[in-house]
């Protein structure tokens, strides 16, 4: 089969598609025939080498949906039940970049009904991050959040589910979004460039990786949620720092779809390419401005 993995880090074009032999799933795995994958920013960092690994080959590739084509022992799945996913690791011969992916049974859920595969495919790494994100800030219901780069991947899901859940969202992003994020459940809006309200908020999640600068408009005591481990600032004002570490989740991804089937989330395709164009896809992700994830179509 053909995978998209890296040998060297570098720029786009040290993506190679590589022949590998099918892999096989063990206990508590399924085997996924890959029908779409979404490419993301850290597929990026794994390409050029921020997570380690040089001499090493990886595989890359994160999102995917498709449908089950093997079940290993004890995995509740059948041949054919058509799922979506997560499969995190920095440091892996083979990701979801690929004709066949090998995923843990409780890393996929059934895929959303309404959705087509290219947009499952783009839903699991950002709406679980998004998830995970409000769940480590634990803000209540009527408070206030503010989220940077609420346009972006996981900030325009992360404004739909603190708006599910009741919080009031302020959206930062760029001028052209601000029709978008209101649509998708912002209260307020504030154009990048602009000051946010000092100490307005109980919690800021910061999508944009301001870091500092994402502290001012949070209260005293209030909470920051980054979402590169590594580039939070330091507390300062008793604010409690965290940072997200995404995990995948078979029933948070289950909810997920179902939110997705109501509408209350929105995934965007940008655009897609074929899997032996992966480094066009990844030449295009750099060039940045998209509205919308680029998906691999095998």
């Amino acid at each position: 089969m053909r995978a998209a993995t890296v040998s060297r880090f570098g720029g786009p074009e040290a993506v190679e598609i590589t022949e590998l032999p099918v892999p096989v799933a063990g206990p508590g795995q399924v085997r996924v025939k890959v029908a779409a994958a979404a490419v993301n920013p850290v597929d990026a960092a794994m390409r050029s080498g921020v997570f380690g690994g040089d001499g090493e080959r990886i595989g890359l590739g994160w999102d995917v949906a498709g449908t089950v084509d093997a079940v290993g022992e004890g995995a509740d799945w059948s041949v054919g039940d058509r799922v979506f996913g997560l499969a995190t690791g920095h440091r892996t011969p083979l990701g979801t970049h690929a004709e066949y992916a090998v995923l843990d049974a409780d890393a996929i859920a059934a895929a959303p009904a309404t959705l087509d595969d290219s947009h499952a495919a783009a839903l699991p790494l950002n709406t679980l991050s998004a998830l995970q994100a409000l769940e480590l800030l634990a803000l209540r219901p009527g408070q206030n959040l503010l989220v940077t780069g609420a346009a972006g991947g996981v900030g325009a899901h992360a404004v739909e589910l603190a708006h599910h859940r009741g919080l009031k969202v302020t959206a930062l992003s760029s001028a052209r979004d601000e029709e978008f994020v209101h649509s998708r459940g912002a209260d307020h809006f504030v154009a990048r460039g602009q000051t946010p309200t000092p100490a307005g908020f109980d919690g800021v999640l910061d999508a944009a990786v301001l870091g500092r600068d994402a502290l001012a408009p949070v209260r005293d005591g209030g909470g920051y949620l980054g979402v590169w481990p590594g580039q939070e600032p330091a507390p300062e004002r008793g604010i409690r720092i965290d940072a997200l570490d995404v995990r995948a989740d078979s029933a948070q991804l289950a909810v997920l779809a179902r939110l997705a089937d109501t509408g209350a989330l929105l995934p965007r395709v940008a655009q897609t390419y074929p899997l032996d164009a992966a480094a066009t896809a990844h030449a295009r992700l750099a060039e940045g401005g998209l509205r919308g994830r680029i998906v691999l179509v095998p």
